[in-house]
């Protein structure tokens, strides 16, 4: 091709990003769409608006704390996104990504002042996106976090038109001399477990590998679950921070840790936030998992106790606090919508044989195990 830079100079930068795939046009549309949303989420400690190159939050407020430390976590949705692009529904899974970012922020009992999202597509559909960020930001203001800013990135050639990932970063702040963990757990404590809505968002590839050897498809309905498949598996993550926020605020220093239940199931999420030495057995016959994780391995031919690992089974977030002060979680829990109960209890010392997990992630953690036979009803 003979190069004439004539015609290269009247071409213009947007109609050659055009002709490579990338509609700037839709991009701007879809930042209308989403900025009501968005401004929604916004105090005065926000300013700028909405369309800067950075989010600003006055951290003014700060200085009333003794020494405040920063808490942040990023994450995304994983494999979950596949499910809602199948049927095309996307207005949960901005629930699915505050909740696995925000509520890791929890955990030390920190709470959150501001997050940002990044949307990476293969083609800007302006309302899809806007119901992607809708949901973030609702669910942002249901946590008491400012949406401060966000990309979303057109990639041509890398993803399908129809194709998308999501992932976010959050900030919050705890004061030092409160900070939730391992080195407030004592011999004694009881382990709180606060029920989940589903699946949330870990386990999923798991969950379309079953589906799809089983040959069933989204769009099919599961008399089980009274749904289709698409609309089960887009139960959005259950969302913790502000009811466990205000737990830690009514019980003080009597709640000591905290532990978010996502990859690595139950046992090596509560292991990860217990001291050394220290285990605990988990009580499988305290609660029975939602009937979605029981269709499922009915569906694999596997039992319950196999996807331990990957799936929550039922328990979202656990909570190791003085036993006397059990009755008064769970009633605060209650209050709030989510159903609670003791599970185990921290013990030190000698531990029964048998094989416990212990730490994972990197953290050299305390001992668990699940014991017993789950429960036939539901929890």
């Amino acid at each position: 091709m003979v190069f004439d830079p004539t015609a290269a100079a009247a071409e213009t930068p947007s109609s050659t990003y055009a002709q490579a795939g990338v509609d700037t046009a839709a991009g701007d549309l879809a930042v209308e769409l989403m900025k009501s949303s968005v401004r929604a989420t916004h105090g005065p400690e926000v300013l700028g608006g909405v369309g800067g190159f950075a989010g600003l939050f006055d951290a003014s407020a700060l200085r009333d704390f003794r020494r405040p430390l920063l808490a942040t976590s990023t994450d995304g949705v994983g494999t979950k996104v596949a499910i809602a692009q199948a049927i095309d529904k996307h207005d949960t899974i901005g629930q699915d990504l505050v909740g696995m970012v925000v509520d890791d922020i929890v955990v030390v009992g920190a709470r959150p002042l501001f997050m940002t999202d990044y949307i990476a597509c293969g083609k800007v559909v302006p309302q899809r996106i806007a119901d992607i960020v809708r949901g973030i930001a609702e669910a942002c203001a249901a946590t008491g976090t400012a949406l401060v800013g966000g990309e979303t990135a057109e990639h041509p050639g890398l993803l399908g038109v129809d194709d998308y990932d999501v992932a976010g970063a959050a900030t919050g702040v705890v004061e030092a001399d409160r900070v939730l963990g391992a080195e407030r757990v004592r011999h004694g404590d009881a382990v709180l477990a606060l029920s989940s809505s589903g699946l949330h968002s870990n386990g999923y590839s798991l969950v379309r590998h079953i589906l799809s050897g089983a040959g069933i498809g989204y769009a099919d309905r599961s008399d089980d679950l009274g749904a289709t498949w698409g609309e089960a598996l887009l139960e959005p993550t259950r969302l913790y921070t502000s009811p466990l926020l205000r737990l830690i605020e009514s019980l003080g220093d009597d709640v000591h840790a905290l532990s978010h239940v996502t990859g690595g199931g139950i046992a090596a999420n509560l292991a990860r936030v217990l001291p050394v030495g220290t285990w605990a057995e988990v009580d499988r016959s305290t609660w029975s998992p939602s009937p979605v994780f029981r269709v499922l391995s009915d569906i694999a031919g596997t039992s319950l106790e196999s996807s331990e690992g990957t799936w929550n089974l039922g328990i979202g977030f656990l909570a190791v606090l003085a036993p006397e002060r059990v009755d008064a979680a769970v009633s605060a829990l209650a209050a709030d919508g989510i159903g609670a109960w003791q599970v185990g209890t921290v013990k030190t010392g000698e531990r029964p044989e048998g094989a416990f997990e212990q730490g994972a992630k990197g953290v050299d953690g305390g001992a668990v195990r699940l014991v017993g036979a789950y429960a036939d009803g539901a929890k």
